[in-house]
Parts: C-alpha cells; structure tokens; sequence
C-alpha cells in the first residue's frame, strides 16, 4: 500500500511502485555511474562488492514484496535489505578513504541510505500493515456435517 497526494492509501501492484524501492533503485545507479571511473584493479573488488550490495537493496525489497502473506517472512527479507543497505554505506566510505569517490558525493549517497534504512525500520516495526490479510480456505465437501 502507498499513500496519494490526499494521505489516503492507495493499493500497489509492484514493489517498482514502492517510493523506498524507487530510492534504492535511484541509489544503486548513481553507485553504478560513479564506480565506472574506479580503478581496474578494483573491478573484483571495491566496485563489485558495493554495486551488488547496493542493487541487493532493491532485489531483498522486492522479494519482501511477494512475500507480505507471511509476516515473519516479510520481514526477514525487510532485514537482509538493510544490511544491504548498512553494507554499501561502509563501501562508499572505503570508496572515499581511498580516494576514488569525492566526499559530497559520497556524503549524497549515505544521506539517502540513511533515509532507505529509516524507512526499512519502519516497515519492520509496523509490519502488520504492510502483510496481506489471510487468505479464506476452502473446506472439503464431505468433511463437516451439512445443515440445512
């Protein structure tokens, strides 16, 4: 669920529709611009390690996603997102210590994981309205008395 303009809820039908995800996903590919000047010798390592950390962010969030029929679910795959997210935060900061990202552009980038991460925490906290409600089963004919 997602909120209009008027504050009323409004059903999603993706997660691409999800304002946390459209961040992450925004994140992720200002991370993938801005490593492409990275050193070659840091392909395998600092540039791999911080774009899969940053696009997992976005990944863990859809699969929280499809899984809001299971609260616990839902909210182990919210947690991985954040360690994903917490994970590129100290990535960027290696980044800068070694001087291949510059400090404001660093310092955009955590602001805004810091904002994904907050918004994560608040989905773990208020996970109930995020989970999808019960599912009715059907009972087998046959298995309960029939009253007229």
């Amino acid at each position: 669920m997602g909120n209009d303009e008027g504050g009323k809820r409004r059903l999603l039908r993706s997660h691409r529709e999800l304002e946390i995800w459209q961040r992450a996903f925004g994140a992720s590919m200002r991370i993938s611009e801005l490593t492409k000047s990275f050193p070659r010798e840091e392909v395998y390592a600092l540039t791999g390690k911080v774009r899969r950390s940053s696009r997992s962010v976005t990944v863990n969030l859809a699969e929280a996603w499809r899984k809001r029929r299971y609260q616990a679910a839902f909210v182990a795959k919210l947690s991985d997102a954040e360690a994903e997210a917490a994970e590129t935060q100290d990535w960027i900061h290696y980044a800068v210590e070694c001087g291949y990202l510059a400090r404001e552009a660093a310092s955009d980038l955590y602001r805004e994981y810091e904002g994904i991460l907050k918004t994560m925490v608040g989905m773990i906290f208020h996970a109930s309205e995020w989970v999808l409600p019960p599912v009715p089963t059907k009972r087998r004919s046959g298995t309960e008395s029939e009253q007229p």
